[in-house]
């Protein structure tokens, strides 16, 4: 299988510490909204473990690994904890978190686009739930913090693309029988560093040629 590029040890803490990550920034979303610790929980687990879910859910994997497997039904709750007791230090290392977040997404999408394959989906349906399994935890973060998914946002720097850049790199690795361990690494790389870019250099996806409208965008 496509899926077993890395040991299964090393597999399962790539997903740990990317599921941490996204629930970090679930939780510090759910504090800034003055959500009580319930709700902190619910927008950590959703964040990290929503797109895997979703992807699962569309593939036949059930019942999903996130219900089956303690850790990755734990590691949100931990996340939490962290974040109430420690949000203003988590908060001033936000720039770090981002970071870990990019690593993140890019893990995510080269994982959900080769598991989707295994299951027998085309390439280009793969990509798409590669794609879905990296970002869409936060865009179920935002309905429920009701906000405006980022990913939908002209004034966000780039999430969608740089996931999208590392499932269409890893279709195309599959297609071209190139894929292993190195090969998926550097997929998930390239992922990371246009994430990384975007941040560093704010640069954002183009709005409607000719746009005339004089609305403000909500910020």
């Amino acid at each position: 299988m496509l899926t077993d590029l890395f040991t299964p040890s090393v597999q399962y803490s790539l997903d740990i510490a990317g599921i941490f990550v996204f629930a970090i920034s679930g939780a510090l979303l759910a504090v800034r909204k003055n959500f009580d610790v319930f709700g902190m929980a619910v927008l950590a687990s959703v964040t990290a473990l929503g797109g895997g879910l979703f992807r699962d859910v569309m593939i036949g994997d059930l019942p999903p690994t996130a219900f089956t497997d303690l850790g990755y039904f734990v590691t949100p709750l931990v996340a939490t904890v962290l974040v109430f007791f420690l949000h203003p230090e988590v908060e001033r290392i936000t720039r770090a978190v981002g970071v870990f977040d990019a690593a993140g997404l890019g893990l995510f999408c080269v994982a959900g686009t080769t598991k989707a394959y295994d299951y027998g989906l085309g390439l280009t349906s793969s990509a798409a739930l590669g794609l879905a399994t990296a970002v869409g935890g936060g865009v179920l973060r935002d309905v429920l913090a009701n906000e405006i998914p980022s990913l939908l946002r002209w004034d966000r720097d780039l999430y969608a693309v740089p996931a999208m850049v590392g499932a269409v790199t890893t279709a195309l690795l599959i297609r071209f029988d190139a894929l292993d361990a190195t090969t998926s690494a550097l997929a998930a790389t390239m992922a990371f560093t246009v994430r990384l870019l975007a941040m560093h250099f704010g640069w954002r996806a183009p709005r409607a040629w000719n746009r005339r409208s004089t609305a403000t965008e909500e910020m």
